[in-house]
This record gives C-alpha cells, structure tokens and sequence, in this order.
C-alpha cells in the first residue's frame, strides 16, 4: 500500500476488512498491520462522524451507515485500479491486476487455459478469481468488483457481451445403466425414473426444456451444486441432465449420453462497457477465441 494517497488507503482498509470479516485477515489481504487497518477505519469514523463497523468476539459487521457509504469507497477504490490499470497498459503491461468473476465449470475448463496463453505474453499480470452464481456475477460485473465476468447468455442485465461458444446438454445415467450405450437418449425416460434437477437460480433451463417437451419429471433431489448430482446418479439414485462442459475429466462412474432432442447453452463473457475496459482486460479478451 505504500505510495498510495492516505485516504486511498483507509478505504481499502475499511472494503477489506468488511469482506474478510475482521481486521486480522484484512491486514494480512493489504500486507499491514492489525493495529494500522483498525486505526485507519477509525480515523473514517471520526472523519465522517459515523460508525462504520459494529465489533463482536465473531468478527466485525457493518452499520447502517456502514452500507449507506461503504459503495461510494468502492466507487472511489475501483476508479483508482482503473486508472492503475490504464497505466500499466500505457507502460507495456509489465504489471497490473485482471478481476475474472466466473462459474465453477468455467473456472475449471475454461479460465485456466486462456491465462495460459495470456501469461506467456504477459507474465507480470496477477489475477483474482471470485466463484459465483450467474446472478452474483452479473452484479459484481455491474458494481465494477470484476473487469469481466464468464456466464451463461444472454445476461439479465445490460452488459457488453462475448460469445465463446455452445455448451450441449447430456444425459447423465450410472456406468452400469441398461441405456448407457445408446446414442442418443430417449427424452421419455426422464419422466419414468427418479430425476435429479440441476438448478442455477434464476435459469430454469432444465425444467423449462422437460415441460416444453411434455415430460414431467420424478424430481427426487435438486440442488444447485454439480458434484452433489453426480454423486447420487453414480450411486444408482436417479438420472439427470447437465451441460457436457461440467461433465469432463469428473471422478465420478456415470456415463454422458446426447440428448434425443438437442438442449444447449451459450458461454460467454460480460462487461460493463468494452470501450472502457482497463487495456488490460482488453488485451486479455482478445486471447479468449485465438
């Protein structure tokens, strides 16, 4: 934090003390002392005449007021990272910072490669990842926490976007089920055994495809977190239906098989506004279908 402007740095020290939950972590996030992070936030205190963070033996949570202002010190700390960023990319991107919100498949299949190939270019670029739901990622892309945010399309929200492909639909059945060699699986079955229900929030997308082809399924389990589903159609619980891209390399014993009628999702990325985007994250974008 050295070199920063002192008020820069009691900003940073009160966002991050709010996401980490205390002043110990927080000082360890912003490599400076407990003592230093605790009397910066109250010097905001006394500066703005409100408390910002009430303090229990758990950790440290915010006011009322503490909400009210805590988005303008993020206005203020994500307007200077910007402009950090735009430096380092007037200087040859020698250093600087990405910020990938993602999904859990994508962070496992997708991410990973492109800073592969963005690394070798540029190895003095750090990253931060942060894992979430589509919904959770459309806000942070929209509250300017993340450069960019890979998701399925279209978004909610109005957001810059870049297509990165089509991710299929699969069957999902037990090694050892009596249609685990067909083809194509027969959409049918899906309402004669029971079903386990993949959810996303506010993408329906499973039970919308199932009713749109006149099948009502025998939900037995839903959930939202992909390894759980896995579990139980290995275990001979049910079948179920999840995008391809989540299904490679898993340890699971289960067998993927098309779908008779065709399901598919699109893979993208968002932003806020490309035109304004750290050159940075500019330069990263371009490495996403080379």
């Amino acid at each position: 934090m050295d070199g920063k402007d002192i008020s820069l740095q009691k900003y940073m020290a009160f966002l991050a003390t709010v996401e980490c939950g205390s002043f110990t972590k927080a000082a360890e996030k912003l490599n400076y002392s407990q003592s230093g992070i605790s009397r910066m936030i109250k010097d905001l205190e006394n500066e703005w005449k409100v408390t910002l963070l009430d303090r229990d033996r758990n950790g440290v949570y915010l006011t009322s007021e503490g909400k009210s202002l805590m988005p303008f010190a993020q206005d203020v700390v994500h307007s200077y990272e910007r402009l950090q960023a735009e430096v380092d990319g007037l200087t040859g991107l020698k250093s600087g910072i990405i910020r990938i919100a993602t999904f859990s498949s994508a962070a496992t299949h997708i991410v990973p490669k492109i800073i592969e190939k963005f690394q070798k270019d540029f190895p003095g670029i750090d990253y931060e990842v942060l894992m979430g739901e589509y919904s959770e990622i459309e806000q942070w892309v929209s509250e300017g926490r993340v450069d960019c945010g890979f998701t399925v399309l279209p978004p909610d929200g109005d957001f810059d976007t870049i297509s990165i492909g089509e991710d299929p639909y699969m069957a999902v059945v037990p090694a050892k089920h009596p249609m685990k060699d067909l083809q194509k699986f027969p959409i049918e079955e899906f309402g004669k055994e029971p079903f386990m229900l993949l959810e996303h929030g506010r993408h329906e997308v499973i039970a919308d495809y199932l009713s749109q082809n006149g099948i009502l399924p025998k939900v037995h389990f839903a959930t939202w977190e992909d390894y759980a589903i896995m579990s139980m159609v290995e275990r001979g619980l049910g079948i179920s239906i999840m995008p391809k891209l989540i299904l490679k390399r898993t340890p699971y014993r289960i067998k993927a098989i098309p779908l008779s009628v065709p399901l598919s999702r699109e893979i993208g990325i968002i932003l806020k506004n490309k035109e304004t985007a750290s050159v940075a994250t500019k330069k990263f974008l371009e490495y996403v279908n080379s």
